[in-house]
């Protein structure tokens, strides 16, 4: 199918898959985002394709988002609104999506975790919601999906204190 140097979309089958690939903590940014939604949307199209796959090719699954200084590379303004804006697109997929999580999956990487209908991890994965850490609100609907996912309490002991659980932690959460 479609390959990035960042975003590389294979089939096997009726399923395809999507490697995130941005060494060597696979953050990302809204150009990022938006390709990752595109995939998405453009796999929507593909009568074949039954199911996604996403997973990564860096030691991280996605160690969160890369606002860096606030500037991208080519000298614009990265702005935050236009991250979720895209971010938000990835909730549109209507084809089942697993995403199987290995290494660290941190803020914007928990988001992408949980826009997935399922989750498939391993004891060395890594979670947090590390937001208030960082001085702001939890973004990528994490304050909606995550209590759906394991439970109000739960998910507001994550959220206020961005304590990290590995993957058998994560797996008793639910």
């Amino acid at each position: 199918m479609s390959t990035s140097h960042e975003i590389q979309v294979s089939r096997h089958g009726h399923v395809a898959h999507i490697v995130l690939s941005r060494p060597p903590y696979n953050h990302v940014d809204p150009p990022v985002m938006r390709r990752l939604a595109d995939a998405l949307l453009q796999l929507d199209e593909d009568t074949a394709c039954r199911a996604v796959v996403l997973s990564s090719a860096a030691n991280a699954f996605c160690a969160g988002a890369d606002f860096g200084d606030g500037v991208s590379d080519s000298g614009r303004q990265i702005d935050p609104a236009l991250f979720y804006e895209q971010a938000m697109r990835l909730f549109h997929n209507r084809k089942p999506l697993v995403a199987a999580v290995e290494g660290a999956a941190v803020g914007a990487g928990l988001g992408l975790a949980l826009v997935a209908d399922f989750r498939i991890t391993c004891p060395q994965a890594r979670f947090s919601a590390n937001f208030n850490r960082l001085g702001f609100h939890p973004g990528f609907g994490l304050s909606l999906t995550l209590p759906r996912l394991i439970g109000a309490q739960r998910a507001a002991t994550l959220l206020y204190t961005g304590r990290r659980i590995g993957g058998e932690e994560a797996v008793a959460m639910g």
